[in-house]
């Protein structure tokens, strides 16, 4: 599963994605041109609040399933969400919990090729153009503890969801590979329409969306 990914917060490249962003406010804290985001880091994620479209740092990891934490005082977090029948993500399925996740490029490891304790991912995927597009995120607001050194704080959270790869991603990883959303009409209905519309956009990615990237393979190891 996606694990790392390249986000951007050039306000201007986003503005052009979706007519729903027109009014993407430029803050001064934003505005940059790429970085990594690894799980449990801090990433832009763009809700929509009363006044139109909000851009927002939050910190990568939604609520895990109680029988996930095994006891533990902290969670760290659920990165992809798959079953979305799940009772567990039913509360954050309406539009008020959905988001758009900034990406440039996303990495996916092969798990034939994984050998024990290495993390290095295996190929980077992009829009053939170049262009950033969106994951398909879900976010909440939550009190508690990510890490076990940490104290409870109230976090912005988001996560992805994810669904069965296409032909182009199972020949790195063949299980599973984020939502995308490329195109207004996909932006508007993940943004604004009821689940029973927008349930239908967890689908593969046209493979005509994405490309390998040339050279991407010996990307720096996860910390």
């Amino acid at each position: 599963m996606c694990n790392l990914y390249t986000s951007t917060t050039n306000i201007e490249a986003l503005r052009q994605l979706s007519r729903l962003l027109d009014r993407l406010a430029d803050r001064a804290f934003f505005n940059e041109e790429s970085f990594d985001v690894y799980p449990n880091r801090f990433g832009p994620v763009i809700r929509m609040v009363e006044g139109g479209p909000e851009m927002v740092r939050a910190r990568w990891g939604m609520p895990s399933p109680p029988s996930m934490l095994q006891g533990k005082d902290f969670d760290y977090g659920i990165t992809n969400i798959r079953n979305t029948v799940s009772p567990h993500w039913r509360p954050w399925l309406s539009p008020g919990h959905r988001c758009l996740v900034p990406v440039l490029k996303f990495a996916e490891p092969d798990p034939a090729r994984k050998r024990p304790g290495e993390r290095t991912p295996d190929a980077w995927f992009a829009r053939p153009d170049g262009r950033p597009f969106f994951f398909a995120g879900l976010r909440t607001r939550w009190t508690g503890k990510r890490l076990a050194r940490e104290e409870p704080a109230t976090h912005e959270l988001y996560a992805f969801l994810t669904t069965a790869s296409n032909a182009l991603v199972a020949q790195v990883h063949p299980k599973a590979m984020p939502v995308i959303l490329t195109r207004d009409e996909e932006i508007d209905i993940w943004l604004r329409a009821p689940w029973d519309e927008a349930r239908h956009l967890q689908r593969p990615a046209e493979e005509s969306d994405l490309i390998i990237l040339p050279g991407e393979k010996d990307r720096p190891k996860l910390p």
